[in-house]
């Protein structure tokens, strides 16, 4: 599903135009990325949860020279989907 889609499709379920749609979905997205930014969680009840993580440092092997490398830590952000979206996925679609 493309951005276009996406939005024409919300757009049509809400009764909102296609600009205004677009105009709260960046919105939103705005909004957690600043949450993000701040190491805070973003749980959305019926979805998941979007939290920033600290990857640990790590040595990493490079297969073709085996020649050995540190990797510096760094933040990931993850997602944690809610345990009936877990559920839907795992049995194809059915709930």
């Amino acid at each position: 599903m493309t951005n276009k889609d996406f939005i024409s499709e919300l757009a049509q379920r809400t009764g909102y135009t296609s600009d205004d749609t677009q105009k709260m979905v960046n919105a939103i997205v705005e909004k957690m990325g600043d949450h993000f930014q701040e190491d805070d969680a973003v749980l959305i009840p019926t979805f998941g949860t979007f939290e920033v993580r600290k990857k640990l440092e790590r040595i990493m092997v490079n297969p073709s020279t085996g020649q050995r490398m540190l990797v510096p830590p760094k933040l990931v952000l993850t997602f944690k989907p809610n345990v009936s979206w877990k559920d839907r996925v795992k049995n194809g679609g059915a709930e």
